[in-house]
């Protein structure tokens, strides 16, 4: 059974994106050669990732043309995709599949693979999910930055959650990379 991996970068004062829509100046501070090969190594491993329709307006208009990152760009583009939304009834982008039953789809992809699903930004959808217990793990990036104002990642107020550190890792940026299992 395939894990369901969260995958946020946050601002050290907690936010995932700042006033704008995808503003995300943060992810400069903690981006360098530990979180490439991070990323490389989830592309590697990973058996789909998922998206809420937000976060695939901004991927699907990066990741198809990127030349900067190429070894990055060839897994985002090639990697089974789903979107989840109610509004979308297909994707552009390469190997996109799009679902308005994503709890349905979330089981039944969990219970048929062996790889790990995981979900990139969408902090919406990453919510829901938490709600309904679809998230095995939260891997949060650590940003060493504070910008002051912006998109909380975990508005208040929140329902208890207990959480287990797997897992917490300084890289070279001074960003933390912490690996968290959800126990309730």
């Amino acid at each position: 059974m395939a894990r369901i991996i969260a995958w946020e970068i946050i601002s050290l004062d907690g936010f995932f994106e700042g006033d704008q829509p995808w503003d995300l100046r943060h992810h400069e501070a903690i981006w360098g050669d530990d979180l490439r090969d991070m990323s490389l190594r989830i592309g590697a491993e990973a058996g789909l990732l998922v998206f809420g329709r937000k976060t695939y307006d901004g991927m699907v208009q990066y990741w198809p043309t990127d030349i900067t990152e190429p070894a990055l760009a060839n897994y985002m583009n090639s990697i089974p995709k789903l979107v989840a939304s109610r509004t979308m009834t297909s994707a552009s982008w390469q190997n996109t599949e799009v679902t308005d039953d994503i709890v349905t789809e979330l089981l039944r992809r969990r219970d048929i693979n062996e790889q790990p699903i995981f979900i990139f930004g969408s902090a919406t959808l990453m919510h829901f999910l938490l709600d309904v217990g679809l998230i095995d793990e939260l891997m949060i990036g650590l940003a060493p930055v504070l910008i002051g104002s912006g998109h909380p990642l975990f508005p208040s107020p929140q329902a208890k959650r207990d959480l287990r550190l797997v897992d917490a890792q300084v890289i070279d940026t001074g960003g933390v990379i912490l690996h968290y299992a959800v126990t309730a």
